[in-house]
């Protein structure tokens, strides 16, 4: 299996604060590196992920929760019936890190079949 792009071989670090979030620039450069459908406004990286019910929804929800805990950089979550809506930022310092680009990146890698 081929790596969506070499974010994906990358770990989150710790962030506590202290580090200025990533220009408009870069957060576009690591956009580029996503899977189609993330969307970047308000310094926050999003994706809305469709499902055909609700078990597919919440395995997605459970397998999204299990690699935000492997890497300790958790995404605020919508749940609807067949959708839902992942976000990324790091609250810490106010904007984006790399660590948000990070986990956007592994989740794509749950929907490749």
């Amino acid at each position: 299996m081929t790596n969506v792009c070499d974010l994906t071989d990358r770990k989150c670090k710790p962030c506590e604060g202290g580090i200025p979030p990533l220009k408009k620039e870069e957060a576009e450069n690591l956009l580029k590196q996503l899977k189609q459908g993330w969307q970047l406004a308000d310094n926050k990286i999003s994706r809305i992920f469709s499902f055909k019910n609700y078990y597919q929804t919440m395995a997605f929800v459970n397998a999204v929760a299990w690699v935000s805990h492997q890497e300790d950089h958790h995404p605020d979550m919508m749940v609807g019936y067949n959708q839902c809506r992942v976000e990324y930022t790091t609250h810490a310092i106010g904007g984006l890190s790399e660590n948000d680009f990070i986990c956007a990146a592994k989740v794509d890698m749950l929907l490749i079949s």
